[in-house]
């Protein structure tokens, strides 16, 4: 999704089902001078000790979204697999998407990596390091099936009202195509815009349209006039010279993929398996 990778301008406590109980420790050293670090296996020094603490945007369907009241998803599976292998819990803060640019919850001691569904890019790499890349994505062009759209040249020659989130890689492709989108905040604000006619258009990364159309009334009142490429890949990120935290989430994903665990996520989460969409490239 992503030129960017931010997406909202507010502060929520999110978490995973350990959220609000105490959480055992399973590292090998205390509290670091009362800073709070702690060492966990491999020698990844954790901000808090017992969790690997991970900053997130919600809501992003099917990467990470509070579902019955715990928040799940794609991502959160996968970093769950990182912190089993640290030997410790998962615990998420939802934090604006505009820090992630900047990588100031984690320069600040609040998380020790960010999963937001979040594309790599060289502008990010000053400011943050990222994982290999976990996902290949492109965007897509949903519309209201009235509409008579077909392609997003078909929106600018017809002058169909179009939306995007904001600061995202989408909402940033369609401006660079002359468009000038509406802004919405948020992935749900995206979608609440095309419900109510505020837009008949909406760019936006295609996973999370795959998850809005599993919904029959999504289905039926919307579709997909088209996917484009942008050769993004997602990434997770960890503080710049956090390299032992890096190798972690690497080795986690090499060998998710490597076991099959990738794929049942993948299935689980996204859709059917597509093999292209885990790149084996670093980043």
């Amino acid at each position: 999704m992503k030129t960017l990778l931010g997406r909202r301008t507010r502060v929520l406590a999110a978490t995973t089902a350990t959220a609000g109980m105490v959480l055992l420790a399973a590292c090998t050293s205390t509290d670091d001078g009362g800073s709070g670090s702690t060492t966990a296996a491999g020698g990844v020094e954790l901000v808090k000790a017992g969790q690997l603490t991970t900053c997130t945007h919600l809501p992003y369907p099917p990467f990470q979204s509070e579902i019955d009241g715990k928040v799940q998803g794609f991502d959160v599976a996968l970093i769950d697999l990182v912190a089993d292998d640290l030997g410790v819990k998962q615990q998420i803060l939802d934090t604006p998407f505009e820090n992630f640019k900047t990588g100031a919850f984690l320069n600040s001691g609040e998380c020790d990596l960010a999963a937001a569904g979040m594309t790599i890019t060289d502008e990010r790499k000053k400011n943050v390091d990222f994982s290999d890349p976990y996902f290949n994505a492109t965007q897509a062009v949903l519309v209201d099936k009235d509409s008579g759209v077909t392609s997003l040249a078909d929106v600018k020659s017809e002058n169909v009202k179009l939306g995007a989130q904001a600061q995202t890689t989408g909402e940033d492709y369609v401006k660079g195509q002359g468009f000038d989108p509406v802004s919405f905040e948020s992935s749900d604000a995206v979608l609440n815009g095309l419900r109510t006619g505020q837009v008949k258009a909406v760019v936006i990364d295609y996973p999370v349209v795959q998850g809005w159309l599993k919904d029959k009334a999504n289905a039926d009142a919307f579709t997909v006039a088209e996917q484009i490429d942008t050769g993004e890949e997602y990434g997770f990120t960890v503080k710049k010279g956090n390299t032992a935290l890096q190798k972690a989430v690497n080795k986690a994903l090499a060998d998710a993929k490597a076991d099959g665990t990738y794929k049942k996520l993948y299935e689980q989460w996204i859709g059917p398996y597509d093999e292209s969409a885990a790149s084996p490239a670093a980043s």
